[in-house]
């Protein structure tokens, strides 16, 4: 199927897509503490649709008083893992790049949050590289924390979305961490189609009550 009948099918599917995306929330809230939440983010479009979702996830925390920082892998250096096992998953990791704003600040984090288009069903390569280098401080991040997920694609199919959403709960599952909420956002392809959808509030929401 070429660009442009995608597009078009996508528009005409428009109710099927807010129908196939989803907000899944955790009643599992904090009781009034204030957090300390990481956001990292795996799209290199600066307006781009999971981006848009964080940046209104980022409003609702802020305004519910939390910290909130910010990593956007797609415009940051971070090599991927090369699995020399140097770093021994509790060590120095043998590249000195960005990572180490993730690594300063993840450990004492309440909340990680995990916000990517798919691209060729699967997370965007550069978030993917973020999540690889987890390895050098695996002992340090094995410790109870929160998390959320926000996943924009094209497809209007939520079996598209399932081995994404898979990968992040075995990611949680592996850390002892907990699933705060997910924002599962289908049938957003070109820049600014989550924009007039229920996604941006679902968002919103979830970064209000987390």
């Amino acid at each position: 199927m070429d660009r442009r009948k995608f597009i078009k099918n996508t528009l005409i599917t428009a109710a099927g897509a807010i129908i196939a995306g989803s907000a899944v929330f955790s009643n599992n809230k904090t009781g009034g503490k204030k957090m300390k939440i990481l956001v990292i983010t795996g799209s290199p479009r600066k307006n781009g649709n999971s981006n848009t979702l964080a940046d209104n996830f980022i409003k609702g925390a802020q305004e519910a008083g939390h910290t909130v920082l910010r990593f956007d892998s797609a415009f940051k250096n971070v090599h991927p893992c090369i699995a020399c096992n140097k770093c021994g998953m509790n060590g120095q990791c043998v590249f000195k790049d960005d990572f180490e704003f993730v690594k300063t600040n993840i450990v004492d984090a309440d909340a990680v949050v995990f916000a990517t288009p798919v691209y060729y069903f699967g997370i965007s390569a550069q978030i993917k590289a973020v999540i690889d280098r987890f390895y050098a401080i695996n002992e340090q991040i094995h410790k109870p924390k929160k998390s959320v997920l926000i996943l924009t694609y094209a497809d209007t199919s939520a079996k598209t979305a399932q081995p994404i959403i898979n990968h992040y709960e075995t990611l949680l599952n592996y850390l002892g961490w907990s699933d705060a909420g997910k924002v599962i956002a289908s049938g957003v392809w070109t820049e600014g189609s989550v924009n007039n959808t229920p996604f941006v509030k679902q968002a919103y929401e979830l970064g209000k009550n987390i």
